[in-house]
């Protein structure tokens, strides 16, 4: 199957479709949507840019044309659910694209904004709500929605949506829907623990998988500098001011952190803004504009960033900081290359980050080039000198040499060259708890 015009869409899809410059389907589209359109429920894996909310907003809305009648006051027919309010816009702005000219009606509800005006919007019946769990659970404790009559359910990011930060809302969410109904998830990566969890939501589902979970953009060039804590804004400045000219994203762990290091990054001339749990709706959706009219060049964000977000031009990622989840980072870094452009992935590895990158190589089953420094090692005995490692000298830093990012000539390559290589192996990272969306 290679075009739209053959899956007995209705031509009103084909026309959004053809208008949008959409012809032929992505592998995740090619193969979700027939099932779909059969009343199926569905379990999808693609990588991030690969065209998932098309996946399922293309059947749910070829299915709810036929349906003839407008949905009934406070009712929705259609539920899909995101984890962060940047994702959940951008699912509703895809879906309002292709049911242009249409009398379907698309709503959003997310937290960060007043809940009254789109309590009064969805009053009057919707065909596809998009929210976020915290904010739906809201309007529903305020019996301002009843989702009894609710027919699909669509989980986007799934995995997260099913992680321990979701799962109570999820439940509760689910309870209120009625039991026949379809139901899609749809995740660039699924853990075997949270492939369980999904399996008790849905029925009999196809499964499709298009690429190996855990791995990133084929034109996606990954590379690793082994550097001391101290020294990454430094080298984080000096690789800033190589691509001025580029759209750059810089990923770490706090939302304190980051926004201290948007407020440096501007005293140090870049056009820099924050994407974190601490800013509201307004001042994010004003960041992520300034981002996309390439107003600003470095945005600095937290994980409410690394899923959904598909910003075409997006040059380059650093992970300033290494995320504790490993799948974070196949979230982070799928935010480049995307729309079948190249781009560069760096990670910045300090001596206490070297579990979290063993394992992130081994949920990636990749060995990620080295751009400067060695793999950090532990002390091998209490004589060792503190600080050293076994063949260091006395009194280096771990990884060897007596150069300020970990060893080594600034270069072994570009961000992205080859170089030597990280040393792969097991470990896992602590999870912890999420930062709140």
């Amino acid at each position: 199957m290679t075009e739209f015009s053959t899956m007995g869409l209705p031509d009103q899809v084909l026309a959004r479709l053809a208008d949008m410059g959409l012809k032929d389907p992505t592998p995740i589209q090619a193969r979700a949507i027939p099932h779909a359109l059969n009343g199926e429920d569905v379990l999808g894996l693609a990588q991030t840019g690969t065209g998932k909310t098309a996946a399922f907003g293309v059947p749910l809305i070829s299915r709810m044309l036929d349906y003839g009648r407008k949905p009934a006051a406070h009712t929705v027919r259609g539920l899909v659910l995101a984890p962060t309010r940047e994702l959940a816009n951008q699912i509703a702005a895809t879906l309002k694209a292709l049911t242009e000219g249409t009398p379907m009606k698309i709503g959003l509800v997310v937290g960060g904004v007043s809940i009254n005006p789109q309590i009064q919007r969805i009053s009057r019946g919707t065909d596809i709500l998009v929210a976020t769990p915290g904010r739906l659970l809201d309007i529903l404790d305020r019996k301002a929605l009843d989702l009894g009559s609710c027919d699909f359910l669509v989980l986007d990011e799934a995995d997260q949506m099913l992680d321990l930060g979701f799962i109570h809302a999820l439940r509760k969410i689910s309870s209120l829907l009625p039991e026949e109904r379809q139901t899609m998830l749809f995740s660039a990566t699924m853990p075997k623990q949270m492939n369980e969890i999904a399996n008790s939501y849905l029925n009999r589902p196809v499964r499709i998988e298009v690429t190996p979970p855990g791995k990133p953009a084929a034109k996606v060039t990954q590379s690793v500098h082994f550097i001391a804590k101290a020294e990454k804004l430094s080298l984080l400045k000096e690789l800033l001011t190589e691509h001025k000219d580029e759209r750059t994203l810089v990923f770490g762990r706090t939302k304190h952190g980051m926004e201290k290091l948007m407020k440096v990054l501007e005293k140090s001339g870049f056009a820099a803004a924050a994407i974190h749990g601490n800013k509201s709706q307004g001042q994010r959706e004003r960041a992520l504009a300034a981002f996309k009219s390439g107003q600003i060049k470095v945005l600095v964000a937290t994980d409410v960033a690394a899923r959904g977000l598909d910003i075409p031009d997006v040059k380059y990622v650093y992970n300033y900081e290494l995320p504790n989840v490993p799948d974070a980072y196949v979230h982070r870094i799928g935010r480049t290359a995307r729309a079948g452009k190249d781009g560069q992935a760096v990670a910045f590895c300090a001596p206490d980050e070297m579990e979290e990158l063993k394992a992130i190589q081994k949920v990636m089953k990749i060995t990620i080039p080295t751009a400067s420094g060695s793999p950090w090692e532990a002390i091998a005995s209490p004589d060792a000198p503190r600080g050293g490692r076994p063949g260091g000298k006395p009194g280096g830093r771990p990884g060897g040499g007596n150069r300020r990012r970990g060893g080594g000539a600034r270069r072994g390559g570009k961000p992205g060259g080859s170089g030597k290589t990280a040393g792969a192996g097991g470990g896992t990272a602590n999870k912890g708890r999420r930062e709140a969306r």
